[in-house]
């Protein structure tokens, strides 16, 4: 028993038969279209196991699988689309007062006998400061990077 049944309605089949005749897509949204449609078990449907799915389409078996788990759980516009989408959200590293500490520290002289600032320098003299618990170099590269001024 598959744990993700894939069950088309007339509309979602009637959709990706306009969309595989026309011809005119990405690529990979006409394969997961080809994957969905031969894995439909809805009344009508063919319903083909995995590997049959994979073989007669090129894909690898991990990519049927993927498809039938997106469908089940994002719903059908998701499993036709490779693309995750801007759901993303990443968490920032700093807020806007550690922000500005971290490029007043990098406009200010650099310690001892250092001719400018490293990204490991800076990250640790954040922490020896105490703005942040711990701060990567990457993080340091990556606010600076953002924060940089074009030199006219």
């Amino acid at each position: 028993m598959k744990k993700y049944r894939v069950t088309l309605t007339e509309e979602e089949r009637e959709h990706i038969r306009q969309l595989l005749s026309r011809g005119k897509a990405d690529v990979r949204k006409l394969k997961h279209a080809q994957v969905l449609l031969r894995a439909d078990e809805a009344e009508g449907g063919p319903g083909l196991c995995d590997a049959g799915i994979a073989e007669a389409l090129g894909v690898g078996l991990s990519t049927v699988e993927r498809l039938r788990r997106r469908f089940v759980e994002d719903g059908f516009e998701a499993a036709l689309s490779h693309y995750r989408g801007p759901d993303r959200v990443y968490e920032t590293k700093l807020d806007g007062e550690q922000e500005a500490h971290l490029v007043a520290l990098a406009c200010s002289q650099p310690p001892g006998s250092r001719a400018r600032w490293t990204l490991r320098l800076l990250a640790g003299r954040m922490v020896e400061l105490g703005h942040v618990g711990t701060l990567s170099h990457e993080t340091v590269r990556q606010t600076l990077k953002k924060t940089r001024c074009a030199r006219t």
